[in-house]
């Protein structure tokens, strides 16, 4: 094993570097989350990612493209089917996906719909792609008057159960969920099955509350997180990490339901005494900013990531590894909300760590994971092609 004994691994939920070779087969040609976002808010003010090399990754208005980074830097291409958050993560971990998992852009058909009555005794509302924070005030009424839950989609693969917390209470609705789950296999095997409670007295005054579960369908084959389990590491994860997985491939968890927290649950678990990898999970580019396409919102967490990278260097120990990626992408600035088909970006920093490091564009998300499988001497993943000894001191 390398002198590497921690990989530190933040996924920037939906912050894509520039439309993926393929862009044009998801309708995302133009697509720049970062390039766009910045000339869209009249520049990024990034002064901690700037001089570690962020600037070289993509074009970003105010953020200088330096001649002498201090990191190592490059782009992931996507290589999987599709343009989700499981299809994302998994690909980071060495899963290869060739088909993407199915959509229903016009609602989910009789059959599911059937079977799910049956399986639960309830009729249901909606059942169509809508806005989750939409659709509760176009239904929300309805259903606390008839007990009906909302089953509603969007252009991901996701079966989204949304109910009043005092109407369907939310072990209910989590065990709704997890029937779901179960029966949405082969042809309606959607990427996830998705819990979303909320609360108010009426149209208008509904709101979502933080108690969102996600239950994710399972790799078909061994992520780099079972493998490093099952050689005897850690893996502790912060954010969604535990949801896109199932919980699987985890030693430890915090569940945090935002940017702020999420990144300090990640710098608290940097304080444990442990080998392996750190896998965090930064979800509000994509969920809050990104789908309301709002680039203020979104350069604004940028910066605040950016804010703490002081406090992250500062945690560090002489055997970290850092990576900076994404899943996909969701520019803010297109006319559609919906997640897009773009590269990754990818920042590596660490004591280990060469400077000045261009990776180029790299063949897939999966370098990530083959990556680390070299660092931990582990099985390589089917894809991937690790960058280890271009980026080592």
């Amino acid at each position: 094993m390398v002198d590497i004994n921690r990989v530190i691994v933040f996924v920037l939920d939906g912050v894509g570097a520039g439309a993926a070779p393929d862009a044009d087969l998801y309708g995302d040609l133009g697509s720049n989350s970062l390039s766009n976002t910045a000339r869209a808010v009249g520049g990024l003010n990034m002064p901690n990612l700037e001089p570690l090399g962020f600037g070289r990754i993509t074009p970003m208005q105010g953020v200088n493209p330096t001649n002498q980074a201090e990191g190592a830097f490059g782009k992931l291409t996507p290589k999987s089917a599709g343009k989700d958050s499981v299809t994302g993560h998994w690909e980071l971990m060495g899963i290869y996906l060739q088909s993407p998992f199915p959509v229903f852009p016009n609602g989910f058909p009789p059959a599911v719909i059937e079977r799910f009555t049956q399986l639960t005794g309830l009729e249901v509302l909606a059942n169509k792609p809508a806005s989750g924070t939409v659709v509760i005030q176009e239904y929300g009424e309805e259903h606390m008057r008839t007990g009906k839950p909302i089953i509603y989609t969007s252009a991901d693969s996701v079966f989204q159960i949304a109910a009043h917390e005092e109407i369907i209470p939310i072990d209910r609705l989590y065990e709704l969920c997890q029937i779901s789950r179960k029966m949405l296999v082969g042809e309606y095997g959607v990427g996830r099955v998705i819990a979303r409670p909320f609360i108010g007295n009426k149209a208008g005054e509904f709101t979502r509350t933080s108690r969102r579960h996600d239950y994710p369908r399972y790799p078909e084959s061994d992520t780099i997180m079972d493998k490093l389990l099952a050689s005897g590491y850690e893996v502790y994860a912060t954010g969604k990490i535990d949801d896109l997985f199932g919980n699987r491939g985890i030693s430890f968890s915090n569940h945090t339901t935002n940017n702020y927290d999420s990144i300090l649950a990640t710098i608290d678990f940097m304080g444990k005494d442990f080998k392996g990898l750190l896998f965090a999970n930064l979800i509000e580019f994509d969920q809050i900013y990104g789908h309301r396409n709002d680039p203020q919102g979104y350069a604004d967490a940028l910066e605040q990531f950016d804010g703490f990278i002081p406090q992250i260097v500062d945690n560090l120990r002489t055997d970290d590894l850092v990576m900076i990626v994404s899943d996909h992408g969701v520019d803010p600035t297109t006319a559609s909300t919906d997640h897009s088909r773009e590269f990754s970006p990818l920042l590596i920093f660490g004591d280990r760590v060469k400077p000045n490091v261009d990776l180029g564009v790299r063949g897939s998300f999966a370098d990530v994971g083959a990556t680390i499988a070299e660092i931990f001497n582990l099985p390589p993943p089917e894809i991937g092609k690790s960058f280890l000894k271009e980026i080592l001191g």
